[in-house]
């Protein structure tokens, strides 16, 4: 078996393409429709960038990727991720579209020799792509010749695109063809995770999207990091954060655009949760690296655990300071209760109170009873959705509370066949990782 022999000089040549780049900044594909004029049919394929000649950037077991392969990925991936090209972070684009390249040529040399072995028909056929290719025009508003002449014109070619569709759709068959049908999901692993999800009901939920960079994959941990670290810099100037899961991601939520859904304790490695405790909804975390690469999580949103009692409240308020005398209090008090008396709760609180003059009324939203103010906590105790409160004093004035509803924490346990569903992607994405690494560690791979 040949072993991999891998000579790398890659990043010295990231600062010479980063001139040839940073004219190519271009928006995500979900952009092309503000952006692109329609045209009746796509200009000539674009030429290799100005200043660069064609030469060999690697060789995949005797196949050849040419630096214009490569330059041509590169626009791809810049184009697709949303995040702008810089004297900093071009070399990790330079890296991640030779990494793809590599993969893919590997995928198919794979799929080509199980063709011959079997005598099957496993790699996509022009008709497959042009299926993807179409679908991904009508999902930005576009003709299928529009979408090409969008691609066009910021230098990318639709041949490089129509090869990274080709290696992934049929990448994704085979492994799905090959191992989805041997793959059993045993009744006892499902009742491992209905038991964790028992023990962990108390437990806040997180709805997440992530991002794995897979050390393997990268060249390493530190590498791993060092790129995680770069894409967490660019999201927060505005990067998007599905288009940069679709691209760099090895997540096998990475086709979701990051997309992990809820998840409850013993879901993510320790690390990760860790992490999550202390986020807020709305926050995107630092690198995170775990025993294989690193995590990026962005915390969309939480909730509490069954064992809390939620509540949703709108209220009517007198604004009044601590200063005011008895007689300012008594009569906002007396406001209040005739507006109490008028209204059946949550439905007209508000149309009612905006008829009282210095009475403001609005949504509180939902909290958790237990982090309430205390007299608000007192009051809601003892109210019934629909019910409405007694005046209550606080430093900011004197309010009424109507109670809209109230519900335990959490959410219902995933059925069966949920569990089944998730424990099987799973699965089957890992056993893909380990079909790919494989793959490297019996290639020769030169890069130049």
């Amino acid at each position: 078996m040949i072993r991999a022999r891998k000579v790398t000089g890659l990043a010295a040549r990231g600062v010479a393409l980063a001139a040839a780049f940073a004219a190519a900044a271009a928006p995500p594909y979900a952009a092309f429709a503000q952006q692109a004029e329609p045209q009746a049919a796509a200009p000539a394929p674009a030429p290799a960038p100005a200043g660069l000649s064609e030469s060999v950037a690697a060789v995949v077991n005797d196949d050849i990727i040419s630096t214009y392969d490569l330059a041509q990925r590169m626009r791809l991936l810049i184009a697709t991720s949303g995040i702008q090209p810089t004297q900093q972070n071009i070399a990790q684009f330079q890296r991640e579209a030779l990494i793809s390249l590599v993969d893919e040529h590997l995928q198919v040399q794979e799929l080509r020799r199980q063709e011959r072995e079997q005598k099957m028909s496993i790699v996509a056929t022009r008709e497959d792509v042009d299926e993807e290719l179409a679908e991904m025009a009508r999902n930005n508003n576009m003709s299928l010749d529009q979408f090409v002449a969008s691609l066009a014109g910021q230098g990318i070619d639709v041949s490089t695109l129509r090869d990274q569709i080709r290696a992934q759709v049929s990448w994704q068959r085979w492994i799905r063809g090959r191992y989805g049908s041997r793959l059993r999901i045993g009744e006892d692993q499902v009742k491992a995770v209905q038991q964790r999800q028992e023990a962990a009901a108390s437990k806040p939920q997180y709805q997440i999207s992530e991002v794995f960079i897979d050390a393997n994959r990268v060249g390493g941990p530190e590498a791993a990091l060092s790129g995680a670290t770069q894409l967490v810099a660019q999201m927060q100037q505005g990067a998007p954060f599905p288009a940069v899961a679709r691209q760099f991601s090895a997540s096998a939520t990475a086709a979701n655009g990051g997309d992990a859904g809820w998840i409850t304790a013993g879901e993510m490695p320790p690390e990760v949760e860790a992490a999550l405790d202390q986020m807020r909804p709305g926050q995107l975390s630092r690198p995170i690296p775990v025993r294989d690469g690193v995590y990026i999580v962005f915390l969309r949103d939480k909730r509490s655990g069954a064992s809390a009692s939620i509540v949703s409240l709108k209220q009517a308020a007198v604004a009044l300071p601590q200063s005011a005398t008895e007689a300012q209090v008594a009569a906002a008090s007396a406001t209040l209760e005739t507006l109490r008396g008028q209204v059946s709760g949550c439905g007209d609180i508000e149309a009612k109170a905006a008829r009282v003059n210095g009475v403001v009324a609005g949504d509180l939203g939902e909290a958790e009873i237990k982090d309430l103010a205390p007299a608000f906590r007192a009051a809601v105790e003892t109210l019934q959705p629909g019910q409405v409160s007694a005046p209550i004093r606080t430093a900011a004035g004197l309010h009424v509370l109507a109670v809209c509803a109230k519900r335990s924490g959490g959410a219902e346990a995933l059925s069966t066949e949920q569990i089944e569903s998730r424990l099987f992607g799973q699965q089957l994405s890992m056993i893909a990782r380990r079909y790919m690494r494989d793959l490297r560690t019996s290639a020769t791979i030169e890069t130049r």
